[in-house]
C-alpha cells in the first residue's frame, strides 16, 4: 500500500492528519502483509471475508478504515470496548489473524515536547488560543510522516486464532407504535423502538454507555 496517499485519504476522512490516525495506517499495513492481503477491492468488503477488531475508538481506529477497507458501515469493524490501542486482523477463511498492539509509551519518543505540552494545553484541557490550536497541527502533521516509518519491533505483534464470529444477519423492519418511526425488528421492544421503551446503548468518547431515557442519565456499563 501506498501509505501516505492513505495519510492524505484518512485526513479528510478524519478531519485533520494527528499522530495516532497515521499509526491505524501503520499497524494495518503491517497486518495485511502479514496475511499476505495486497488490497482493500469491492469483494472484500462486500462478502466481509477480513474483519477488522479494534479495542479503542480513538483516531487509531480512523486510521484502520481507510487502510484496511473494514469499515463500522460495511459490518467488517468490529469494536471491542477495551480502552487499548490494539488492531486484530483476521480472516474468515481460517479464522486466522494478526493482532498488533501499540505501547503509548514505547512511541513517546517519536513526539517532541512541545507537541506534548500543546496537546495537553488544547485538547486535554480545552484551553488553548486559536494560535496554539494551528501550531498543534502543524506539529501533529509532521509526526504523523513519522509514524509511518515507526520500526515494527516497536509494536507488539502476534499471530492469533479468532473464534468464528457471524456475518451481518438481514433483518426486516417493523414500525414503532409511538414515534410511528420505521425501525429493525431486533431493536423493537413491546412494540416500541428502544428509544421509545426507555434504554439504549451509545458510544461516546469514553466507550459504550447507557442511555436512560426517563431520567436522561448516562450510566457507565
Amino acid at each position: 500500500m501506498d501509505l501516505a496517499e492513505l495519510l492524505k485519504k484518512a485526513r479528510e476522512f478524519h478531519g485533520h492528519s494527528c499522530p495516532f490516525l497515521a499509526l491505524g495506517i501503520r499497524i494495518s499495513d503491517i497486518a495485511m502483509k502479514n496475511l499476505e492481503i495486497v488490497s482493500r477491492d469491492e469483494g472484500i468488503s462486500i462478502a466481509e471475508d477480513v474483519l477488522a477488531i479494534v479495542e479503542c475508538n480513538n483516531c487509531l481506529t480512523d486510521g484502520v478504515q481507510v487502510a484496511t477497507g473494514c469499515t463500522f458501515g460495511n459490518n467488517s469493524l468490529i469494536y471491542l470496548d477495551l480502552g487499548k490501542n490494539a488492531l486484530t486482523l483476521v480472516r474468515r477463511s481460517d479464522w486466522n489473524g494478526v493482532r498488533i498492539y501499540v505501547e503509548t509509551e514505547k512511541i513517546r519518543k517519536y513526539f517532541d515536547r512541545r507537541a506534548l505540552e500543546l496537546f495537553d494545553k488544547v485538547v486535554v484541557k480545552r484551553s488553548g488560543s486559536s494560535e496554539e490550536l494551528k501550531e498543534l497541527s502543524e506539529l501533529w502533521e509532521k509526526i504523523s510522516w513519522k509514524m509511518l516509518e515507526i520500526p515494527e519491533k516497536e509494536f507488539k505483534i502476534e499471530r492469533v486464532k479468532v473464534e468464528p464470529i457471524e456475518r451481518a444477519p438481514i433483518f426486516k423492519d417493523s414500525r414503532c407504535k409511538k414515534c410511528g418511526e420505521s425501525v429493525m425488528i431486533t431493536r423493537i421492544k413491546d412494540g416500541l423502538c428502544l428509544k421509545c421503551s426507555g434504554s439504549y446503548y451509545a458510544v461516546v468518547g469514553r466507550g459504550i454507555v447507557k442511555f436512560e431515557n426517563s431520567k436522561m442519565e448516562e450510566v457507565v456499563l
